[in-house]
C-alpha cells in the first residue's frame, strides 16, 4: 500500500506521560496536549523528508482513521507534521 501525494499513513503511539517531577499523567490528561506521537507506516509519493519508520508528532485535530487489512491506521498530510524524531 502506498499513500498518494502528500499523505502519510501512521500508527498512533500511546505513551506514558511523566512530568518533570515524576508524576504520571492519565490518558485523559495526555489527550489535552495538542500533538500526538505516531510511527510512520508509509509515506506518500510526493513526501521527501518523512520516511517509513520515522517517529513524528502531528496536530491531533488533523487526519482521519481507516481500516486496512483489519488494522486501524491514521492518514495525515505532510503539512500536519510538526516534529520528526
Amino acid at each position: 500500500m502506498t499513500p498518494i501525494g502528500k499523505y502519510i499513513l501512521v500508527d498512533v503511539l500511546t505513551e506514558e506521560m511523566e512530568t518533570s517531577s515524576g508524576l504520571l499523567l492519565s490518558a485523559e490528561d495526555a489527550d489535552n496536549f495538542r500533538y500526538k506521537k505516531a510511527c510512520v507506516v508509509e509515506s506518500g509519493t510526493e513526501v521527501d523528508t518523512i520516511k517509513k519508520g520515522d517517529t513524528i508528532y502531528y496536530d491531533k485535530m488533523s487526519g482521519h482513521m481507516m481500516m486496512i487489512k483489519d488494522i486501524q491506521y491514521t492518514v495525515i498530510r505532510e503539512a500536519d507534521v510538526v516534529v520528526v524524531e
